[in-house]
Order: structure tokens, then sequence, then C-alpha cells
């Protein structure tokens, strides 16, 4: 199992370094695991003067699957935009073929009370967003900035999908709410949008291959709400990657903490680049306070979806719970009042429940 480690900015290197203690373990324990690191992002830029240098790709292809940290930072936002660490994440999800973003919220029950709503609301949630990775907006040509009839400056981006883009990530929707509950929501905005019409036009037609899952529709505004209203109503949702960027931050906080969240971007091979769906956060780096186990639960990911090793997935996924039973918690999951540890005790109290699982 080869496994590119790519740190990034900010709190990545920490989160990231509790990460490799966790693969250190299984491989002590007789999994054959390697891994090697390179910059990506503003340390991109810093060691090579590419928020992507051809090296890290070079690396990141080799792989069998990519463990990242987060990107960005304060001290890059003046460079031109194809410099701009963030442009490091979007070339890699394009060079690699990473259209399917897997984006769990799953609510422990240690953590209810963390949640920005009442614990009756969430309680017992467990829902998966599928969100397309590699077109809409973020991708889609032409784009840029130009001075309009009337003399002012205007910003302009277009959101675009084929219906192959369509058809390849609804069915990874289809496929995931087969093997739950046999439930898929779309989201769309096709009360306004064309691109919508088409996304809405196909994904229903292909919900005839898959008669077992219950599939309805959604506008992206009501989806927003009715997360917030009653979240528990959805299973599998699966939306484009600006719609999917966005409900899936909103359902993190449902889960207690963006920093509880972890995710997995997969080619069509099962290959993925697996992060937290939370930021760099520069304002924290250094100072031992980053929650790491959406890093960690990303590996878990990892060894689910790339690896079909659903036992060790397991392991990891309990070494986590056990700490959070215990009641260890970091600065953004904890309550007024409660005790907080820093990164590296986090770390420490995983690993030591995974060396006793």
């Amino acid at each position: 199992m080869k496994i590119a480690i790519l740190p990034g900015d900010g709190i990545g290197p920490e989160i990231v370094g509790q990460a490799q203690r966790v693969l250190d373990v299984l491989r002590d324990d007789g999994l054959a695991i390697s891994y090697d690191t390179a910059p990506i992002g503003g340390a991109g830029c810093d060691a090579a003067q590419d928020p992507l240098p051809p090296a890290t790709l070079a690396l990141a292809r080799a792989a069998d699957a990519i463990l990242m940290g987060a990107v960005g930072g304060p001290r890059y936002d003046t460079l031109p935009r194809p410099m701009r660490p963030e442009q490091g994440l979007l070339r890699i999800r394009r060079e690699l073929g990473l259209f399917a973003n897997l984006r769990p919220a799953l609510l422990y029950p240690e953590l209810a009370a963390a949640s920005s709503l009442k614990a009756e609301v969430v309680s017992g949630l467990d829902l998966l967003i599928v969100r397309e990775l590699t077109g809409d907006i973020y991708f889609g040509q032409p784009r840029g900035r130009r001075r309009n009839a009337e003399g002012a400056d205007e910003g302009f981006d277009t959101m675009h999908y084929s219906v192959p883009e369509i058809e390849r990530i609804a069915r990874v929707g289809f496929e995931a709410a087969r093997k739950r509950s046999g439930r898929l929501c779309s989201v769309d905005k096709a009360n306004v949008l064309d691109t919508s019409i088409l996304w809405r036009e196909t994904v229903t037609r292909l919900a005839a291959d898959y008669a077992d899952v219950a599939l309805t529709h959604m506008y992206v505004d009501n989806a927003a709400m009715q997360l917030v209203k009653n979240p528990k109503q959805f299973d599998v949702i699966v939306t484009g990657n600006l719609f999917g960027d966005i409900l899936s931050d909103e359902a993190s906080m449902l889960a207690g903490s963006i920093g509880m969240l972890p995710s997995a971007s997969l080619d069509a091979n099962g290959k993925g680049l697996y992060e937290p769906i939370h930021g760099a956060a520069p304002d924290i780096a250094g100072r031992d306070l980053a929650n790491p186990l959406a890093t960690i639960l990303s590996l878990a990911m990892m060894f689910r979806h790339t690896f079909a090793h659903a036992d060790v997935a397991q392991r990891i996924e309990g070494s986590v719970r056990s700490v959070l039973r215990r009641g260890l918690r970091t600065g953004d999951i904890a309550l007024p009042g409660e005790a907080v540890v820093g990164t590296r005790a986090m770390g420490d109290a995983v690993i030591a429940a995974l060396r006793s699982s």
C-alpha cells in the first residue's frame, strides 16, 4: 500500500503528523505500508514556486492513495491566481480525475451536545454527501475579469456540466444509497439554472437503472434549510461541486465540528485523495490546538474505499470512538467547562486505543 502524503499549510503538518503515527502503528502490526511526503499549496510555492510542483504530482500519480492536510494562508493571498495554494488542490483533483467526493456527516453520540442544533434534532445523524468534484463553476470556462460596456469592472465564471459528467457522479450516488438505506436526494437549482435542468433530467433518467433506490429532488436553498430543520430525513445527497462544497460545510456543524469530518475524493478506479474537509486554519497553526480526528478518520476511509480493508477502517474508527467515550476533547468539540487536550495528546490517545484494539 503506497501512500503519498501531502501535509500542506497551516495546521496541515500537525494533523497529518498524527495520521502518520496511525500508519506507523498499522505498519508495525504487519500491514505492507510505505509512504513518502511532498509539498503542495503554499508549501509547494515556497519549495518550487508552484502550488502543485511536478515532483509532487509525480509522487501522487505513482501512489495507490494520497493523504492530504490542508492548503492556504493569508501570506499567499497576494500571489497571482495560478500561484495561490488552492490552485494546487484544484489541479491535483483534475490531473488525477478525482471526480467523486464522499463527505460523511456522522454525529457521535458523545458529541450530541456539541452540535449547533438541539440534540433531539441531530441525535443519530448519519448522512453522506456525494459531491461532483472536477466540473461546475470551479472549472468551467470562460472565466475572468473584464471591463463592461458601461466602463465598470466585472468578474465572470461559467457553470458547466455535460451529461457524462452528471451520469458518472449520479451513479456513485445511486450505488452509495443502494449500500445504505436506499434513499437518494439529488440537489440542484432547476427552477433557475439550465445546468440544473440538465442535471435533474439526467439523474431522473438514470433512476430507471436503480429501482431499489428511492430518488427525490430538492432545490439547494431548500436543502440548506432542511439540513438545519430536519437533517435526519437525508441519507445520501448527490449534488454538484459548488452546492456540495457549501452543504457539506453546513452539515459539519450538525456533527459538532468541521474538525470531525473526513472526506474521500475518488477516481473511476477507486484511487483516492483523502483529507479533512476543513481548511488550513493558519491562526492556530503550530499551537497544538487543531483537532486531528478528521484526518485520522480520513485514513479509515482510505482503507475502506481504496485498499478494501474494512477491518482496518473499523479498527481506526473504533479507536476514535473509544477516545471520545473517554471524554477527550480538543477545543472545537469541547463544551464550556470541559477539559481540553491538544493535537498531540489527542493523537496519543488514538494511538493508545489503536494498540489495545
